[in-house]
C-alpha cells in the first residue's frame, strides 16, 4: 500500500457555491466525455487487428477483443509461461504510474495551500479531502490516524486506475506496439492480481487492527466463541472464517467484474468502427460510425459514474470492516 497523505487543509467553505460553476463543471464533464468518444471512434482498428482481406470476420472481432486482454507479462522462473510468478507488468506500471500522479498533485496542493478561500487545484483537493474526512467520521467508530488518509488514498487511487477506463481502447496498445510492446492492458483495476492486492492489504490491516485492539486472546476468543457461545466452537469458527474470507473476496471481485465489463463493453463498441474500417465497407456501413460513436458516449457518461461508484464503494467498505475491527464485542 502506498504511503498516505497527510495535507493539513481547512474544512470546505464552499456551500454557498455559485450554480454556474457547478453549470460550467458539468459542461466540462459533456465535453471530455465526447472528446474521449471521438478519440475512441478513431483510434479502434489501428493496431493491426482490423479484418484482412478474405479472413472470417467472427473470427477476427474475436481475436481483436481477445488480443485486448492479454497482459504483457513476464516469468520470475524460467521455464513457465503462466503461474504464481508471472508479473503483469502493464499493471504493475500503470498502478505505480496512477499512484505518482495522485501523489503528486495532491503535494503540489498541499505545497501551494493558503488560508484564504482555496481556487483551482487547491479548491478540488479540499473538496475530496473533505468529502471523504465526513465518511470517516460518519463510519468510523474508533480512534486512528491511519484511517483518514488510508481512505483517502484509497479512493484517489482507485479512481485514476478506474479513469484509465475511459481512454480509447487502442491508443496506448497501439503506441505500445510502435516501441515493440504485442500487449499490453491499461486499466490497472481490470486485473484480478491488483484488485485482489488491495484487497488482501485491507484484509491483513482488519487482521492487525483486530489483535492490536483486542489482543491475541480476544480476538482468538471472538472467532471461537461469536455469535453462539462456547459450546459451539466448531460451528462459531466456521461461520467466522467463512465471514472473514468473504471480506478480500467481496472487495477484489467486485471491483474487477466492473472494471472488466467495462472495458468488454468498450471493446464491443470500437468493434462498429472496425467494420467500418474493412474492405468489405460500403455506404451503408457508414451509419456504423454513427452508432459506435453514440453507444461510445452514452457508455462513457454511464462509466463514469461506474468508475466513480466502484471507487467510493470500496472505500466505504474498506472503512467499514476496520470500523468493526476496532469494535470490542
Amino acid at each position: 500500500m502506498l504511503p498516505f497523505l497527510s495535507i493539513g487543509c481547512p474544512y470546505w467553505r464552499y456551500k454557498k457555491a455559485d450554480t454556474m460553476n457547478k453549470i460550467s463543471l458539468l459542461k466540462t464533464l459533456l465535453l471530455a466525455c465526447i472528446l474521449l468518444t471521438t478519440a475512441n471512434a478513431f483510434s479502434s482498428g489501428e493496431n493491426g487487428c482490423t479484418t484482412e482481406p478474405g479472413q472470417n470476420e467472427e473470427f477476427s472481432y474475436r481475436s481483436y477483443v481477445s488480443h485486448h486482454l492479454v497482459n504483457c507479462s513476464e516469468t520470475i522462473l524460467p521455464g513457465q509461461d503462466e503461474g504464481f510468478w508471472t508479473l503483469h507488468l502493464d499493471s504493475i506500471f500503470y498502478s505505480i504510474f496512477m499512484a505518482f500522479v495522485f501523489s503528486f498533485s495532491f503535494y503540489l496542493a498541499a505545497r501551494k495551500a493558503t488560508v484564504s478561500a482555496p481556487t483551482g487545484w487547491q479548491g478540488f483537493v479540499e473538496l475530496v479531502v473533505v468529502f471523504v474526512d465526513e465518511q470517516v467520521r460518519d463510519t468510523f467508530h474508533g480512534t486512528s490516524k491511519l484511517i483518514a488518509p488510508l481512505a483517502l488514498t484509497i479512493f484517489c487511487w482507485v479512481f485514476l486506475m478506474n479513469f484509465m477506463d475511459l481512454l480509447p481502447v487502442d491508443l496506448l496498445p497501439a503506441l505500445g506496439q510502435r516501441v515493440g510492446i504485442e500487449y499490453m492492458r491499461v486499466v490497472p483495476s481490470a486485473d484480478l492480481n491488483i484488485t485482489f492486492g488491495l484487497s488482501l492489504t485491507v484484509f491483513l490491516l482488519i487482521i492487525y487492527f483486530s489483535i492490536k485492539i483486542k489482543g491475541l486472546k480476544g480476538y482468538a476468543k471472538e472467532l471461537a466463541f461469536q455469535p453462539f457461545g462456547k459450546w459451539m466452537l466448531p460451528f462459531n469458527l466456521m461461520l467466522k472464517l467463512i465471514e472473514e474470507i468473504a471480506k478480500p473476496l467481496s472487495l477484489g471481485l467486485r471491483l474487477f467484474g466492473n472494471l472488466y465489463a467495462g472495458e468488454l463493453i468498450f471493446l464491443i463498441i470500437a468493434l462498429f468502427t472496425i467494420r467500418a474500417a474493412t474492405d468489405q465497407f460500403t455506404v451503408g456501413d457508414s451509419g456504423y460510425m454513427v452508432v459506435q460513436f453514440v453507444l461510445g458516449l452514452v457508455w462513457t457518461l454511464f462509466h463514469l459514474f461506474i468508475i466513480l461508484l466502484q471507487s467510493f464503494i470500496f472505500m466505504m467498505l474498506t472503512i467499514v470492516y476496520l470500523s468493526m475491527a476496532h469494535e470490542e464485542h
